[in-house]
């Protein structure tokens, strides 16, 4: 906990005050007034938390340092507890005072098209960038999924891919825009006439049928709308995760996550590292979930919701989702 070098400086200033004691010689008053200052800065070293300190049973306790996790706390002096380095696939980045290190993030996630920019270290956690011919919309710097760069084929290239943006491709010469418009403004009036159509046949059927009660097709009609399943988009979750976040609240994301097997370690860490801060904490665990469930993750987030009786707070994400699902491109 302490630095090592407070331990070195006090047995030298041991060993010279035992070797003139077992000499015979007397201080005099003028030089235990130079020691006093060595014996000043020696119990100041000792009692000198370099990573912070923190609070166990009644005791200030020095944290443990980056890279290390508390093995014990401290009994009778603030850095008389034991630390230990994390072991290899295993880190803490800040200083600590967690029983156990975090694992470390792996960039070989299925799907995600992922490989590693810089190891994991005892200190640091592993930095992922996408595959060559590979992106990502993430615009918090912490990708878990990458895309393949869309092919341009014979039209060529406007924007080349990059790792942070997909390729724009060039408007295809010789459009006919004027055609285009015309056939969907032919397709729409069509589909008019038929919705016309077909809402008089009804009427005329609704005419000559007897209606049940009113009762038993409240009850029908409600009783089919919670067998229906919901209509989940398939889009990328990376630009709807700050406000998905928010709606779930940090209990319903712990829930999730426990359900498909985050340790409590990964639980933890997210609070540890944004202190005070509910909604960063359920953020950095939903971005930690997306990255275990894949591509698939909209739709599997949604129906856990279902499973776990949150149907209405399942119904407001699929309108998020919906709500950030990109303009179809004509």
């Amino acid at each position: 906990m302490a630095s090592n070098g407070s331990t070195v400086l006090v047995r030298f200033i041991a060993f010279i005050l035992f070797f003139y004691l077992s000499h015979g010689h007397s201080f005099s008053k003028d030089e235990v007034k130079q020691l006093s200052p060595l014996r000043e800065i020696i119990r100041n070293r000792r009692q000198v938390c370099l990573d912070g300190t923190y609070e166990h049973e009644g005791r200030t306790c020095c944290q443990c340092a980056a890279g290390q996790y508390l093995k014990e706390h401290c009994t009778s002096s603030p850095d008389d507890g034991k630390c230990e380095f994390c072991q290899t696939g295993t880190f803490n980045s800040h200083p600590n005072h967690l029983e156990s290190c975090r694992p470390c993030t792996s960039c070989s996630q299925p799907n995600a098209n992922l490989e590693v920019a810089e190891e994991c270290t005892k200190a640091r956690d592993t930095k992922c960038r996408c595959k060559q011919d590979h992106y990502c919309s993430s615009n918090t710097g912490n990708c878990e999924i990458c895309h393949p760069c869309t092919v341009c084929s014979s039209v060529g290239v406007k924007e080349a891919c990059t790792p942070t943006s997909d390729t724009v491709c060039q408007e295809p010469k010789g459009s006919n825009t004027g055609a285009v418009v015309g056939s969907v403004v032919g397709v729409l009036v069509v589909v008019a006439v038929l919705a016309v159509g077909f809402v008089l046949w009804r009427r005329r059927q609704a005419a000559r049928n007897p209606q049940p009660s009113s009762g038993s097709t409240t009850n029908g009609n409600r009783h089919d709308e919670e067998k229906k399943p919901l209509n989940v988009p398939d889009v990328d979750i990376q630009p709807s995760l700050p406000q998905i976040a928010e709606e779930l609240g940090w209990k319903d994301m712990k829930d999730l996550a426990m359900k498909v097997g985050i340790q409590n370690a990964a639980i933890d860490a997210c609070q540890l590292d944004h202190p005070n801060d509910s909604q960063e904490q359920t953020l950095h665990l939903l971005r930690k979930w997306v990255e275990r469930q894949g591509r698939d993750s909209p739709s599997k987030l949604v129906q856990m919701l279902c499973d776990l009786g949150k149907k209405a707070k399942a119904e407001k994400i699929v309108d998020i989702l919906h709500s950030n699902k990109p303009a179809a491109m004509s």
